[in-house]
């Protein structure tokens, strides 16, 4: 779902999400245990501008420096020595068997991680209820809610994968829905960070307005 396009194709709708898996980014380096342990100068390869921005706000000393490709290729480039380090999204490699690569885990407080990093979503004709209705079946509803508020945020900003922008909603103990929202530059010198809370499931789900409210960029 992170890469999903924040205006969906005329007739077609998302009703469902699957159960989400870790949200985490996740740090990989055959050298140092944490980005912490890098030492100055060192090259991080990304082609998050996310990531980016969020890796020069707490490590101005590091370079980081377009690294493209899928996630066999990244860590190819990796053990040939073209960077030191990379980032990944831990769900994906999950997905992918791919664990045993993962150097350490980055918490949200770290690296916040991409509108709906970790869901898979499924779309479907918005006039078929007969397919809604099957989709109904699957959907995870606390993962639906989470990623429409993220989503919703996205498109308040206008942004896309090409812009540095970060979210997370999530469930706290108390039962609420608590949201962390990033706005930053991509060479990491500014960044806004805001924490939005007490807003309850039941409410985003029964209204859209205070959705929009919520995720207002005055609020930031």
């Amino acid at each position: 779902m992170k890469d999903v396009p924040t205006y969906l194709p005329s007739g077609t709708i998302l009703p469902c999400n699957l159960p989400r898996e870790d949200v985490r980014d996740v740090f990989i380096c055959p050298t140092a245990g944490s980005l912490a342990e890098l030492q100055a100068g060192s090259i991080v390869g990304s082609a998050s501008l996310r990531r980016q921005s969020q890796i020069l706000y707490r490590y101005p000393s590091l370079k980081v420096i377009n690294f493209r490709g899928n996630v066999q290729t990244r860590l190819r480039k990796l053990k040939e020595g073209e960077v030191h380090a990379t980032l990944l999204a831990f769900a994906g490699l999950k997905r992918l068997g791919m664990i045993q690569h993962v150097t350490c885990l980055l918490s949200t407080d770290e690296m916040l991680p991409a509108i709906a990093q970790g869901a898979i979503g499924i779309a479907c004709r918005s006039n078929d209820d007969k397919m809604a209705g099957y989709l109904a079946a699957l959907n995870h509803e606390e993962t639906r809610l989470a990623v429409s508020c993220e989503r919703a945020f996205l498109e308040t900003l206008d942004g896309s994968c090409r812009t540095p922008i970060a979210g997370y909603a999530f469930r706290d103990k108390d039962g609420f829905c608590s949201f962390r929202g990033l706005i930053a530059s991509p060479d990491g010198t500014r960044g806004k960070f805001k924490l939005l809370e007490s807003l309850t499931w039941l409410w985003i789900l029964s209204s859209e307005a205070v959705l929009w409210d919520f995720c207002m960029p005055t609020a930031l």
